[in-house]
C-alpha cells in the first residue's frame, strides 16, 4: 500500500531541525506579555519601563522576558547611559505576529519592522 502523502506532486516535509527552532519560537510567542513587548518593539525601540506600561506588568517581569527574548536572539539591546532600549532583531518577526493576530480573528496595523 502507498503511503497517501507519495502521489502528491512536491510534497515535502521540513528537516527535524527546522522543526524544532520553529517550535521554539513559537513557544516564546507563546507567552502574552511576550507577545504584547515583541509587538510593541516591531513598532520601535523602547526601554523597559515603557515596554512594561504598554504591556500592563511590572518592569520586573519584563526584563526576565527581555532577558529570554534576548537570548533567543529575537531581541537585542543597546545601552545610553543608564537606560537599555531594546529593538526587534532583524527578520521576518513581525510579518509573523501579524500573521498571528489575523489567524485569531483580529485586524491589526502591520508592524512596521519586517
Amino acid at each position: 500500500m502507498q503511503a497517501v502523502h507519495q502521489g502528491i506532486d512536491d510534497f515535502a516535509m521540513p528537516d527535524p531541525a527546522q522543526v524544532r527552532a520553529a517550535t521554539d519560537l513559537l513557544r516564546m510567542l507563546s507567552d502574552p506579555t511576550r507577545f504584547s513587548v515583541l509587538w510593541a518593539l516591531a513598532q520601535g525601540e523602547s526601554n523597559v519601563a515603557c515596554l512594561a506600561e504598554l504591556a500592563g506588568t511590572s518592569p520586573t517581569a519584563v526584563s526576565q522576558h527581555l532577558s529570554k527574548l534576548r537570548l533567543a536572539g529575537l531581541v537585542q539591546g543597546r545601552r545610553e547611559g543608564t537606560f537599555v532600549y531594546y529593538t526587534v532583531a532583524e527578520g521576518p518577526l513581525g510579518t509573523l505576529l501579524v500573521q498571528a493576530l489575523r489567524a485569531v480573528g483580529a485586524d491589526p496595523a502591520p508592524a512596521r519592522r519586517h
